[in-house]
């Protein structure tokens, strides 16, 4: 079993730039200063070898979870083992854990298990991992790109410590970069390249260093086929032609980008809506989900502040089922900037809250008889619909009538602000209260 995943030995050649430049000892690690500051867990692991406990790692791609888990291992002086979440079964597990207990019996010798990827793991296979962590017989260290607390089942959470790991920073990305341009391991300064491409690097590597190195491969992979030379910009952009956004249509990024998005309607920030709507779309998001967002949030965030915003959000759903990408981008921009720059009301949430409230909380009451159904036989001997009063029979057409329960009477669900035409309702909801109760109009 290598201490790669993906078994390339890094001192060789042929092996990809970003597992060459792979750090070998804790300070080559970058963008990780808080989970590694003195007497944090993960810092006690790697200068302690009688310390190890079983770790999960929780961050984006790209941020050094491989790496860290092979230094604990050689810091630990344990055996290294890896599998991946993809591919391992069940009876991969219990061989490893086998293994892993009899050298420990036999030898003294403990094993760092390294899963990468364990929020792949089913129930099951995460299962067969506890005894093995109960006692001892491994320490393990498992990957995620999930929130561990949707993603791994609670008796393996107990039992570790989650260490959260955060994107590189521009500034970090940058000497990366420049470490890998410079060092033998690396280009070994075949290559120059200028402030302008570095910046363009970091951008494009959305706090990933995998993903930086990578790119720096490929945009000097052609200097580097005629014996060096500068690389710019240009060269960059060329290689790189499209950004590759960290977003998984059934993970954090989905629901933390759409938040964001609806967040940023609800700020009433256009702009910012405007980015994360882009955002979405470019990572091959459903617009179809986006449309459906806008309608809830029409009538959640705005409701009778702007009734035409529910009437912009359908029309851009059905418009957007009609047409279809990429033009239906358009139709979402359009419904976007129309819902964040109306005036915001959540009158409308707060009203269906409060009466569902009331009902689940049993203050219901009867129905008044005059409003009950009288269109069955016997109903009138019941005195069902007696003494209603028929509104469109009045002038104004409103009847001095009560129609709330007793139990009820004087409670108000809707609360009209005083934002944008909801200001009109909050005088009409006023008028037609006052002619229901027979009171003279102000």
């Amino acid at each position: 079993m290598t201490l790669f995943d993906d078994g390339l030995s890094p001192q060789r050649a042929s092996a990809p730039l970003a597992v060459r430049m792979r750090p070998r000892v804790i300070d080559e690690v970058l963008g990780q200063d808080g989970v590694l500051a003195a007497g944090s867990p993960l810092r006690t692991m790697l200068e302690s070898s009688d310390h190890c406990v079983s770790v999960i790692l929780w961050g984006p791609p790209g941020t050094g979870k491989t790496t860290l888990a092979s230094l604990v291992s050689l810091a630990s002086g344990r055996s290294f083992t890896q599998l991946s979440a993809v591919t391992a079964g069940v009876k991969d597990v219990r061989e490893i854990i086998d293994t892993a207990r009899d050298q420990l019996v036999l030898h003294g010798r403990g094993t760092v298990l390294f899963i990468d990827e364990v929020h792949r793991f089913s129930k099951s296979q995460q299962d067969a991992l506890l005894p093995a962590v109960e006692n001892g017989w491994v320490t393990l260290i498992a990957a995620t790109t999930e929130n561990p607390s949707f993603s791994v089942i609670s008796p393996l959470l107990s039992r570790s410590v989650v260490i959260t790991l955060e994107p590189l920073t521009e500034a970090d990305l940058a000497v990366l970069i420049r470490r890998a341009v410079a060092d033998p391991r690396g280009l070994a300064d075949r290559i120059s390249i200028s402030g302008e491409a570095v910046v363009a690097l970091e951008r494009m590597s959305m706090g990933d260093a995998r993903r930086a190195l990578t790119a720096l491969e490929a945009a000097s992979a052609p200097l580097l086929a005629t014996g060096g030379g500068d690389l710019g910009v240009e060269q960059v952009e060329r290689a790189i032609q499209h950004v590759a956004l960290r977003y998984d249509k059934d993970g954090d990024q989905h629901y933390d980008v759409i938040s964001a998005f609806i967040k940023s309607v609800r700020g009433s920030d256009v702009d910012a809506a405007l980015h994360y709507l882009a955002r979405m779309l470019e990572a091959g998001e459903d617009p179809r989900f986006i449309a459906r967002r806008l309608m809830i949030l029409a009538s959640e965030d705005i409701g009778m502040a702007d009734v035409t915003v529910l009437q912009t959000a359908v029309a851009a759903a059905s418009a957007v089922t009609l047409v279809g990408m990429p033009e239906a981008q358009l139709i979402l921009a359009h419904a976007t900037i129309h819902a964040a720059l109306a005036p915001k009301s959540n009158a409308v949430v707060v009203a269906i809250g409060a009466a569902t409230g009331d009902v689940k909380r049993g203050v219901v009451g009867p129905v008044p008889p005059w409003l009950r159904d009288a269109h069955y036989p016997g109903a009138a001997a019941l005195g069902h619909g007696q003494a209603y009063i028929y509104p469109h029979d009045l002038p104004g057409g409103v009847a001095e009538q009560q129609y709330l329960p007793e139990i009820l009477l004087g409670s108000h669900y809707y609360r009209p602000t005083t934002h944008g035409g909801e200001a009109h309702w909050a005088q009409v909801v006023a008028r037609l209260e006052q002619a229901r109760l027979g009171e003279p109009s102000g």
